[in-house]
């Protein structure tokens, strides 16, 4: 097996979820990866210090969001219509609040890439506070800071749409608890 098979076979799956963290979009968040990969694989060699690969291809894939995110900016003509919009500021069901791994990540979605990209680094891929600075390429005590900061903002949102469980457990009946345990 080639180095740069290795090397994809080692980060894919992370860089995915990272990529799929930012632009809530399987397609987009493939083709990013890919894109890391590729620049990778012209620029890779440049890389002195082969133990910081998966730090360049964090940072690689951020900058190359961004990057698209300029781009669309620029160049995005496409009206946003009455019953899209509608749609986008419509009321959930009442069975996508409830508090769960996905709501969470749901809600994490949400936030504004300054304070997601942080936090999906830090909870979803492990990355130390210091390997978020550089792929971020920011200063430690704004990654601290973000993350903070977006903790307190999804804690807020979590708050503000509270889950459909009941809030009492006198209010709970016997099918309930299979509901809720299984």
């Amino acid at each position: 097996m080639s180095e740069f098979e290795e090397l994809v076979d080692a980060h894919y799956q992370a860089l995915f979820r990272f990529g799929m963290s930012l632009t809530r979009d399987v397609n987009a968040a493939s083709d990013l990866v890919q894109e890391t990969f590729c620049i990778w694989a012209a620029k890779g060699s440049q890389l002195k210090d082969r133990t910081k690969a998966k730090t360049w291809l964090f940072t690689t894939l951020h900058r190359e969001f961004l990057s698209q995110r300029r781009r669309a900016a620029k160049f995005s003509d496409e009206p946003i219509d009455e019953e899209s919009a509608a749609a986008v500021a419509g009321v959930q069901d009442a069975a996508e609040r409830q508090m769960d791994g996905q709501r969470a990540l749901d809600l994490l979605g949400s936030l504004d890439e300054t304070y997601r990209a942080p936090l999906a680094l830090f909870y979803l891929q492990q990355h130390s506070y210091k390997e978020i600075a550089e792929i971020l390429d920011v200063p430690i005590g704004t990654v601290m800071s973000r993350l903070s900061r977006g903790k307190e903002m999804l804690r807020r949102r979590m708050m503000a749409e509270p889950s459909s469980a009941p809030k009492n457990i006198l209010q709970l009946q016997p099918e309930d608890l299979q509901k809720y345990h299984g």
